[in-house]
C-alpha cells in the first residue's frame, strides 16, 4: 500500500507539472489574426467651422459692418467686409444671405426701422456692385429692436448701428 500511496502522489505531482506548465506557456506567433485584438478606429474631427456656414462667414470673413449716428452710407472699413463677404459668396454660390438692418435705441421706433432699411440696403447694393446676384440678398430692418449692447452710451449706441449678413440654403 505504501509503494501505492507513493506511486500516486508522483503521478498526481506529474499531471499537476504538466497543466502549470501549460499556463505558462506563451502564445503562439503564428495564431491567426482574429485571435489578435485591433486598435480602435477613430474619426477626427474637422478643425474649424464647417466651410460654407454662418460661423465660416463669421470667424474667416466677418458678418457685421457699423455706421456712424444717423448714417447708411458705407465706411471703408465697412467696404473692405463686404468685399470679403462678396468673394466667400462666389465661392458658395448655393448660400443667400439675409441683410439685416439695425439702428441705436435713439430716435422714434418709425424713423429707426426706416433708418435700418436704408443700412441693409445700402450694404446689399454694394454686394451687388461687387458681382453678387441681388437674388441672394434680401434686407429687413429691424431698427432698434434687436440691440446687441444693451446701454445707453455711445459705445453701446456704435455696436447697435450695424448691418448684418445672416446666411441660409445649403449649409448654413
Amino acid at each position: 500500500m505504501k509503494i501505492l500511496n507513493a506511486g500516486l502522489r508522483v503521478a498526481t505531482m506529474a499531471g499537476l507539472m504538466v497543466v502549470v506548465a501549460a499556463c505558462s506557456s506563451t502564445p503562439d506567433e503564428n495564431a491567426s489574426a482574429t485571435s489578435t485584438p485591433s486598435a480602435p478606429v477613430t474619426q477626427t474631427q474637422p478643425s474649424g467651422p464647417t466651410p460654407g456656414s454662418q460661423q465660416d462667414l463669421v470667424v474667416n470673413v466677418g458678418d457685421r459692418v457699423f455706421f456712424e449716428t444717423d448714417r447708411s452710407d458705407l465706411t471703408s472699413a465697412a467696404r473692405a467686409t463686404l468685399q470679403r463677404q462678396a468673394a466667400w459668396l462666389k465661392l458658395y454660390p448655393a448660400l443667400s444671405v439675409a441683410m439685416e438692418g439695425h439702428a441705436d435705441e435713439r430716435g422714434t421706433r418709425d424713423y429707426n426701422l426706416a433708418l435700418g432699411a436704408r443700412r441693409a440696403n445700402a450694404a446689399k447694393s454694394y454686394l451687388v456692385s461687387l458681382g453678387v446676384d441681388p437674388s441672394r440678398v434680401r434686407t429687413i430692418s429691424y431698427g432698434k429692436e434687436r440691440p446687441v449692447a444693451l446701454c445707453s452710451n455711445e459705445s453701446c449706441w456704435s455696436q447697435n448701428r450695424r448691418a448684418v449678413s445672416v446666411v441660409s440654403g445649403a449649409g448654413s
